[in-house]
């Protein structure tokens, strides 16, 4: 789905990108250029760094993915 349509960028790229070790609203948009026009799909976009941040636990100094 696409969640920037200023430049067309869709979930999946935003996943990946979290994944790939983006962690602030400043990543994204520095990496995507998610947020950067309109700003729209701000909330949305942050929305995936929340959810990721909810599902990663501390554990012994290492990450744990749930």
């Amino acid at each position: 789905m696409f969640v920037c349509i200023c430049n067309a960028i869709t979930d999946h790229e935003i996943k990946e990108t979290i994944a790939a070790g983006a962690s602030t609203m400043s990543d994204l948009q520095a990496q995507l250029g998610v947020a950067t026009c309109c700003g729209c799909c701000s909330e949305l976009a942050a929305s995936f760094l929340n959810i990721n941040n909810a599902q990663t636990t501390i554990t012994a100094g290492i990450n744990v993915q749930s």
